[in-house]
């Protein structure tokens, strides 16, 4: 299976570019991606704007609305969220809502979900906000009504905080046995064991390849547990590299990142990013993220096509 790559999209903010202007600009990305060989597109499922990507107060648009919308002006990457997060919506609603974008894409969704953290968006909007340990008891329901929504015609389901009633799904999933599910987070009690048991790609921020083997290990052991081939799910990681043509650009680019953020970045050329990303392929991690933030223009993002065709070119299969 070659390796897959993914443009992450978790800032709207581009200068000079009215809010009127301003999706335009999305699909300019997406396009640009999808033309440079990426196998995914994804947005985050936020209200406001997050730490270590803007201020609160830039802007953000609500994802299901912005990936119908990239679905009908893009014909061949996948679609989701990185994530949703799993307080913000009845589950059933969101099978329904990630199939309808399946049905829009003609098979592209993807189901990107989590456990949600932002507690300041919750306050906000009124969603309740429970400890981490009940969010995790609702993730892991969750994940059980998308299997049943996407693979049975009326599935019933009866959980502590949801229950379906024999629930409808139609127009079903163009993707047979639905949309893959992909849980976002590293937490090695709850959060890979719900991957284990349930999850078709996981999706964990980037660290020293020893760490990430180690919590890889982890992995395992839960699908050991629960009867579970791990080469059955995919392990992908978020990567902070600015892909440059030349150590100008890239400080520019740099420059441009929160603090916080820029610590933990760096730019590289198409080359470099390729030697950079084999030791992580190597140890089975099979795709890669990169945010939009490190490659802020369609020029960034085909040069970043480049780093892919040499990934692909080689003979490292995951």
């Amino acid at each position: 299976m070659a390796v897959l790559f993914g443009l992450h999209h978790p800032s709207y903010t581009f200068a000079g570019v009215p809010d009127d202007r301003l999706f335009d600009r999305v699909v300019e990305n997406a396009q640009a991606a999808e033309k440079a060989g990426f196998d995914l597109f994804t947005v985050m499922d936020h209200f406001y704007q997050i730490r270590g990507i803007g201020p609160e107060t830039e802007p953000m648009l609500e994802a299901y609305a912005t990936l119908a919308a990239v679905a009908a002006r893009t014909s061949r990457i996948k679609l989701s969220t990185l994530v949703t997060g799993v307080t913000y919506r009845n589950p059933a609603l969101l099978v329904k809502e990630v199939t309808t974008l399946d049905i829009i894409s003609k098979g592209r969704a993807v189901l990107g979900i989590g456990a949600a953290w932002n507690e300041d968006e919750h306050l906000g909007y009124g969603f309740e906000y429970p400890p981490i340990g009940r969010r995790m008891d609702r993730l892991h329901e969750a994940v059980q009504i998308a299997k049943l929504m996407f693979t049975e015609e009326r599935p019933s389901f009866t959980g502590e905080f949801y229950r379906i009633e024999r629930a409808l799904n139609v127009p079903r999933p163009i993707q047979k046995g639905g949309p893959k599910i992909l849980i976002g987070g590293g937490g090695e009690r709850r959060t890979l064991r719900i991957l284990a048991e349930h999850g078709d790609i996981g999706h964990w921020f980037g660290a020293p390849v020893e760490e990430l083997k180690r919590k890889k290990g982890v992995f395992e052991e839960h699908c050991a547990e629960v009867g579970r081939d791990p080469s059955q799910v995919l392990l992908t990681l978020g990567i902070g590299l600015a892909i440059v043509e030349n150590e100008k650009q890239g400080k520019a680019v740099l420059d441009a990142l929160p603090a916080e953020r820029r610590a933990t970045s760096r730019a590289v050329t198409p080359e470099q990013a390729a030697e950079f990303l084999r030791p992580f392929i190597d140890a089975g991690f099979g795709g890669f993220t990169f945010n939009n933030t490190v490659l802020p223009t369609v020029e960034a993002i085909g040069l970043a096509g480049e780093m892919i065709k040499m990934v692909r070119g080689s003979s490292v299969a995951v």
